[in-house]
């Protein structure tokens, strides 16, 4: 299913799953059109999948919830919309352009670490750990790129974080809604500044922009879509020195099992990546966190090299 855009989903699979066995272990692969489920409700099939699989009974958790009355009053459904090929002039295609994908994986330890320093910098107490952690990983690979390319400080460069909005509506959907309930925020700076400001004002940045999400713009973005849907182009996403977080360290990946015991690792396909895709998931022990990167190689390189950034890394 790697190339299949999410609207071909009118004629092909809407999920999809490989199971290949290994000679010590078997590797699940798993993708789901992201039109008809975000990551909670991905994460909820998987793991309700694997307890019937190992039980054999009924599972524990609640069945989905496939209602929408939460739009009442947002939008008319169904919705119905004049789509026509001919004039979808881009597609999510596969990179074309050399990537190397590495885990950085961060300890509870570490993570405080980071939170601490972040929040004393800015005077505050409002950044969250993954907020700081995502603020080092933006100044840091900016960094590395500034000395690996051409870039100069006046360079805009944005990290967009999908942010789950389940919680953001009143009364807030429940975890077992099954749908896409998420928005796109963007934090923006210049190279120059954000290198300059450092962790602190980065993660201060991305918390701001989270806290922005809220029911109203929700609201909004529903009804904008309803007046003049769109389609989620690549080069909306895929720009310059910029960065896309996907996935959350809240989600239960190494909760899942199928009876063969429980995982030892969790990695994402090749279906979304481009230079800046940076995944995260719940590291395997509590409370450490695991950042998948996917970036040209010679910015892994250097970022491999960067002693400051290194020594919050768990080699």
């Amino acid at each position: 299913m790697n190339g299949v855009p999410n609207y071909e989903g009118r004629s092909k699979p809407l999920l999809a799953v490989q199971v290949t066995e290994l000679v010590d272990g078997i590797f699940i692969g798993l993708t789901m059109n992201h039109s008809i489920g975000d990551g909670t409700s991905f994460w909820n099939f998987f793991n309700t999948w694997s307890e019937i699989s190992r039980t054999g009974a009924k599972p524990s958790k609640a069945i989905p919830i496939f209602g929408r009355e939460y739009l009442d009053g947002i939008i008319d459904l169904p919705i119905r919309i004049p789509f026509f090929n001919e004039q979808i002039q881009e597609k999510f295609l596969l990179p074309t352009e050399p990537l190397q994908q590495r885990v950085f994986h961060f300890r509870k330890e570490k993570i405080a670490e980071l939170k601490s320093k972040a929040n004393a910098q800015m005077g505050t107490s409002k950044i969250s750990s993954l907020q700081a952690l995502m603020g080092h990983l933006w100044v840091s690979i900016t960094r590395t790129r500034h000395l690996t390319s051409s870039s100069t400080d006046d360079q805009e460069t944005k990290y967009l974080v999908i942010v789950g909005t389940r919680q953001r509506l009143q009364p807030p959907l429940s975890d077992h809604y099954l749908g896409n309930a998420v928005l796109f925020g963007w934090a923006t700076s210049t190279v120059g500044d954000l290198i300059k400001r450092g962790l602190g004002w980065a993660a201060l940045e991305l918390n701001r922009m989270v806290a922005s999400q809220t029911e109203q713009q929700v609201k909004k973005f529903l009804e904008d879509w309803f007046d003049k849907p769109r389609l989620l182009t690549r080069s909306a996403v895929v720009r310059s020195h910029s960065f896309v977080t996907g996935s959350s360290p809240r989600f239960d990946v190494y909760g899942n099992d199928f009876g063969w015991g429980k995982p030892v690792a969790v990695r994402s396909g090749s279906g979304n990546k481009f230079d800046g895709k940076l995944t995260v998931f719940a590291g395997a022990e509590e409370g450490s966190i695991d950042f998948e990167a996917c970036l040209s190689p010679h910015t892994l390189r250097a970022l491999a090299e960067d002693e400051e950034f290194m020594q919050s890394v768990a080699v």
